[in-house]
């Protein structure tokens, strides 16, 4: 009931959000930490793209087949974004050093503060959306 409403979705969807990012803080952290030992490869956490296919997914009607037999697979099945986890992955398509390490500390230095203005935006949206309510409710 609460999750149907604008308002519940967008919290839920912003929690989400922040416990990815609070994810993503982590595995920063990890590349960063691991920046000199050899043969490591840097991590990176996908949630955001998938997140995105999953509400597109939702609002899209696309070409709708007709189904003669209930085993067929319908064309476009929506995903609900409830479904969608994030997704740590290892990135073994670079090597920046000798000793087998593709982790650029100056790169994750940059993803660390991108993620923590991100997760800053993101409370500050949840506190404005709690702000709104408080004002329908006083008045």
């Amino acid at each position: 009931m609460f999750l149907e409403s604008s308002f519940g979705r967008t919290l839920d969807i912003l929690h989400r959000s922040m416990d990815t990012s609070m994810l993503r803080q982590d595995v920063i952290a990890d590349n960063i930490a691991n920046a000199d030992t050899p043969n490591f490869k840097r991590s990176f956490i996908n949630f955001e793209s998938r997140l995105q296919t999953a509400l597109e997914s939702e609002g899209s009607r696309g070409i709708q087949a007709a189904m003669t037999h209930e085993r067929h697979i319908p064309f476009q099945q929506p995903i609900d974004y409830r479904s969608v986890q994030p997704n740590r992955q290892l990135d073994y398509l670079t090597t920046s050093d000798n000793n087998g390490n593709n982790v650029d500390i100056e790169e994750e230095s940059m993803n660390f503060l991108n993620n923590q203005l991100l997760y800053t935006l993101m409370t500050d949206s949840v506190n404005q959306q709690f702000a709104r309510a408080n004002l329908v409710l006083r008045g």
